[in-house]
């Protein structure tokens, strides 16, 4: 896709963890999570919201 093979992964992943802290990657990662989930749930069409919704109601009981 964007010509990033593994060893270009590698050394990104190593440039994050030296700039953000092993501790910091989990909470990196749940911000990238919820912006996407936010991204798709303002991009997709009303079906697709609604099983979002029961699926989220659904996790949380």
């Amino acid at each position: 896709m964007f010509g990033l093979g593994m060893p270009e992964l590698i050394i990104i992943l190593v440039i994050i963890v030296i700039i953000f802290g092993a501790g910091k990657l989990p909470e990196i990662g749940a911000g990238i999570g919820k912006g996407i989930k936010n991204f798709k749930n303002a991009t997709g069409d009303e079906e697709d919201k609604k099983k979002i919704d029961e699926s989220e109601k659904n996790k949380d009981a």
